[in-house]
């Protein structure tokens, strides 16, 4: 008589790791790209923050005959900000030529200069017309952030 070997289904150990290390590798991918993804969108979200801010100084000085708004003035005109807490956003008059520092959780709004140049220190600005400003905060792009200005 002939014995038959039984056919043996299921998967070999080979064929199970090879399936958890492409696992593995996916998860890897995702977790390293997630932060990144995340810090674009609160950097999106600052930009837009300065936009909103840059439009409340616009209003607040056309509702009040041309005057610059103070800190405490400007926080009657500004919406809700998605990124920024309303009361880290400080008010300058005229820098002159020099250099601000904002961090990643504030703005800084200064009047009567322009952008010159942005870097990982803070903004570069130099002396613009009495009716120009200025709203500069950082960005966390590229790790390290970099000082982002929206001139008016």
């Amino acid at each position: 008589m002939k014995q038959h070997q039984a056919k043996q289904e299921g998967f070999t150990i080979i064929e199970v790791m090879l399936v958890l290390a492409i696992a593995a590798l996916i998860f890897l991918m995702v977790f390293v790209a997630l932060p990144a993804l995340q810090r674009g969108q609160r950097d999106t979200a600052r930009k837009n923050d300065v936009q909103n801010i840059a439009a409340a100084v616009t209003q607040y000085t056309s509702n009040n005959r041309g005057k610059f708004p103070d800190s405490n003035g400007l926080k009657g005109y500004l919406g809700d900000l998605s990124n920024l807490d309303k009361e880290s956003i400080t008010v300058q008059d005229n820098a002159g030529n020099g250099t601000v520092t904002p961090s990643t959780e504030s703005a800084i709004v200064v009047k009567g200069v322009r952008c010159d140049a942005t870097n990982s220190d803070g903004a570069t600005l130099k002396k613009g017309t009495s009716k120009q400003f200025v709203v500069v905060t950082k960005l966390e792009a590229g790790g390290n952030g970099v000082a982002y200005c929206l001139e008016s």
